[in-house]
């Protein structure tokens, strides 16, 4: 039903730091020749609501030295455009890699049994923690240190979650659309959409969903070593969310294709090409800007060289750090998380932390 081809790992040791000016507090200046006392001034780079601008200045000074006061502003700004700079280098440098996507099911083993028999998915490993009442179970189409793979998450005595509207679907690749349909039929799958070309494509797609209301798309591909190959999220202002994939989490911009027909527009975001490498499917339905997200689709996570500076350049770029970058109790593997601007959450894993895991 689907192919799989071996894909080297793309884990590499990190890179020299980047260099950045920040300028946490009051600064202050004092001289006995000087006309005045003191001068105080505070600059930060943090989260916007709208864009990727910076925060302005707050500039305390007295009014006869407002030469001096400038002076100091557009030495401030010209830092913090070097420090953007040089975030951007690391980010477009770090080697990064789409690890899993976490969510949310209400019966482990009746989903495990429906991506096994029905998808052609592997049990790769399983994780109970009993002091913390959930148990995971990671499935997909290769190992975990070269494929991007499923992390299920089972909380003990929760049933049901509530999937929301903002969450899309996941994608595989499949040889034989029809056939993988008619498997899932049999085994007692709902079909969403019968196999049939894209609206406004040629590709053959289907639609299925999960005994969790979980929506996969089946498109009909040639051998692939990454058959696990989309995730689809909804946002509300595309361009925005470009450009946020592109500075914060260094993501290219594969394609971009809109749908006036029906009203929609998507773009497809990842590390590599389309056919090779699993990508962050975003859909700009028009004029919807909010959408409810539920509590049953949690995040994707990401391998980087640093979580130190990927949750600065998160910072600077206008993204929300959830969780401060360093060891999780108990394993040490460093980790930070934060929500893009449109809440979706992220986790950004230790590359070598993550190899050392999975040992």
């Amino acid at each position: 039903m689907v192919q799989i081809l071996p894909m080297a790992s793309t884990i590499r040791p990190s890179l020299s730091s980047f260099g950045t000016t920040r300028f946490g507090g009051g600064i202050s200046m004092c001289n006995s020749t000087s006309r005045f006392d003191s001068l105080h001034f505070a600059s930060s780079v943090g989260p916007q609501s709208q864009g990727f601008g910076l925060k302005a200045c707050k500039i305390f000074r007295h009014e006869r030295n407002s030469k001096s006061a400038k002076t100091i502003v557009s030495m401030t700004q010209g830092s913090t455009a070097t420090t953007q700079e040089n975030a951007l280098e690391w980010v477009k440098s770090d080697k990064r890699r789409m690890l899993h996507v976490v969510y949310r099911v209400g019966d482990l083993d009746r989903t495990i049994k429906f991506y096994t028999e029905c998808l052609g998915m592997k049990l790769l490993r399983k994780r109970d923690i009993p002091e913390e009442r959930y148990t995971n179970a990671f499935l997909g189409y290769g190992p975990e240190d070269s494929h991007f793979v499923i992390e299920l998450t089972y909380n003990y005595g929760v049933d049901k979650y509530d999937i929301g509207t903002a969450f899309g679907h996941f994608g595989i690749a499949v040889d034989d659309v029809a056939k993988t349909v008619d498997l899932i039929k049999a085994k007692g799958g709902t079909v969403t959409r019968e196999p049939g070309p894209v609206k406004g494509g040629k590709s053959v797609i289907a639609f299925i969903e999960d005994p969790d209301g979980y929506k996969f798309e089946l498109i009909e591909r040639g051998p692939t070593p990454e058959p696990l190959c989309q995730v689809m999220l909804r946002v509300g202002d595309l361009d925005r969310s470009i450009a946020f994939h592109e500075k914060a989490f260094g993501m290219e911009l594969l394609r971009r294709r809109d749908n006036p027909e029906y009203k929609y527009t998507i773009a497809m975001m990842g590390y590599g090409p389309e056919d090779k490498n699993a990508v962050l499917e975003l859909t700009y339905n028009y004029g919807v800007t909010e959408y409810d997200k539920g509590n049953a689709y949690a995040q994707i996570a990401i391998g980087t060289d640093d979580v130190y500076k990927t949750a600065e350049a998160v910072k600077i770029f206008g993204g929300k750090i959830t969780r401060e970058p360093g060891p999780l109790p108990g394993i040490n593997t460093k980790i930070t998380a934060c929500l893009d601007p449109d809440g979706w959450k992220t986790v950004f894993v230790d590359n070598v932390d993550f190899i050392k895991e999975l040992e």
